[in-house]
């Protein structure tokens, strides 16, 4: 309890401030995704949440990051916001405006108020910064819905789930699957904000290659800080756990422990993205010579991944089916994988759906959709993304790999440990495919060539 002198102290004395407010670059893409969507539901309310910030230890939370579909829909950051699409097809965004003066909400509450997290938007600021009409979080009137006339964007925050009965969960899903297949194809904006995502996480593998030795270890907990500042600096921060893969550990798909070191004469497999400030986010993978050029065999495995992955790029293309592609690539490492000796059957039946045996060295398809996730449209029918055909304006990974497990006896002693992933992302065009993180050389040679000039320019600070 606070002594009623320090309270009475605590509420004078502070001058109000304004802010300018310049409407974010995004607000009509927003209010066009948000009219798209009342659209397809008409005479319906539709409520998407942004979710709720998660405690991490006691009164400390982990950073918030809204829901991507309400992101998409909005360009709202703050938790616990909601958007209703009106059955008439307005908006209305409920938010949790900033700390009143006429309560002491505003230096008491830790999670709330204004000189414990700083400043909110009032509703006024927040409706001129992203074009839509903004109403007091604690007037949010999910009792009065209908719960046969309403659907539910749920598993975000419990509150809204808790006091929205569901009469139908098809309903709910047909809501999560719709947003999802209208994110399939990406407008002029966000195409923007991929490639500011990309070109900063161009920026992050240069830096680490600037501080990678050739001689002497270094940990992989030092190549995934160095990238993570780049991340925070020119974007909201890193798209996913960083995965820094250091010799054997670059054959663990999903290796984020980044507790080994790298070995002169080894491979380092790192898989980074920045998310950029509007959440759209990059997804690269390179494996890079730690000594600054391949071995035989290294450059051996590399090729055959190399060799797929342009493969890949080929077969992207409007028309052509998602599933075609994986197969496309697959079969190159088939191929090289029958080439080295490894395959114990033919290429052909190594391919048939009833025996797969390529998929012990590769483990996983040929990439996926990308955006505002970095596995984006992840509730789109199968129909639709697995099993459906690429359009022009899709941005997807192209990423093949081979990896050979140190434990494993059916490979060669000299392959067992080695890993090699090449990830790129690319937007399907009018015509076929742009690589938008060309930025990064991914051919063996133009790889040496860059590590080397990297490590002659040294390091350098985000500027």
């Amino acid at each position: 309890m606070y002594p009623e002198k320090f309270l009475e102290f605590m509420r004078t004395g502070w001058r109000d401030t304004e802010l300018v407010t310049a409407q974010v670059t995004g607000a009509p893409n927003f209010a066009k995704r948000r009219a798209t969507l009342a659209a397809a539901f008409p005479g319906e309310t539709l409520v998407i949440p942004s979710g709720r910030e998660m405690v991490r230890a006691n009164d400390t939370g982990f950073p918030f990051r809204p829901g991507s579909d309400f992101f998409y829909l909005t360009g709202e950051h703050d938790p616990e916001s909601v958007l209703i699409l009106r059955s008439d097809g307005s908006a209305v965004l409920y938010v949790r405006p900033r700390s009143p003066r006429d309560t002491d909400e505003f230096f008491k509450d830790r999670m709330y108020g204004e000189l414990w997290i700083g400043r909110r938007h009032t509703l006024a600021e927040k409706t001129a910064e992203l074009g839509v009409e903004t109403a007091n979080l604690a007037d949010l009137p999910l009792d009065e819905l209908a719960p046969a006339r309403t659907r539910v964007l749920r598993g975000l925050d419990p509150h809204v789930d808790r006091r929205v009965r569901q009469t139908d969960p098809g309903r709910d899903a047909e809501l999560a699957w719709f947003i999802s297949e209208m994110k399939l194809v990406k407008d002029e904006w966000e195409i923007a904000q991929l490639q500011d995502a990309i070109d900063a996480t161009v920026r992050g593998f240069e830096d680490v290659a600037r501080v990678l030795p050739a001689d002497r270890p270094v940990s992989e907990r030092l190549i995934e800080g160095v990238f993570g500042l780049r991340a925070r600096h020119d974007g909201n921060g890193l798209g996913y756990s960083s995965i820094v893969g250091a010799g054997s550990h670059a054959t663990i798909l999903h290796w984020i422990r980044n507790d080994g070191r790298t070995t002169p004469g080894e491979l380092l497999l790192a898989d980074m993205g920045v998310e950029g400030h509007h959440l759209y986010t990059a997804d690269v993978t390179r494996t890079l010579p730690v000594s600054g050029t391949f071995t035989p065999l290294q450059r051996q495995v590399y090729d055959i991944v190399y060799r797929s992955q342009e493969a890949g790029m080929e077969a992207i293309k409007p028309g052509a089916k998602f599933s075609d592609v994986h197969l496309v690539c697959m079969r190159v490492l088939a191929e090289g994988l029958h080439d080295m000796g490894i395959l114990p059957v033919s290429v052909d039946e190594a391919m048939e759906k009833d025996s797969m045996l390529y998929r012990r060295w590769t483990l996983h398809g040929f990439g996926h959709m990308l955006g505002i996730d970095v596995h984006d449209c992840a509730n789109a029918r199968q129909e639709k993304y697995k099993d459906g055909e690429l359009a022009e304006g899709y941005v997807l990974t192209n990423e093949p790999g081979l990896y050979f497990q140190p434990e494993d006896d059916l490979v060669p002693e000299e392959l067992r440990g080695i890993g090699v992933r090449i990830e790129d992302d690319v937007l399907v065009t009018a015509t076929g495919c742009k690589n938008l993180s060309d930025g990064l050389p991914r051919h063996p040679d133009d790889v040496e060539r860059w590590l080397a000039e990297q490590r002659e320019a040294g390091p350098r600070l985000p500027g």
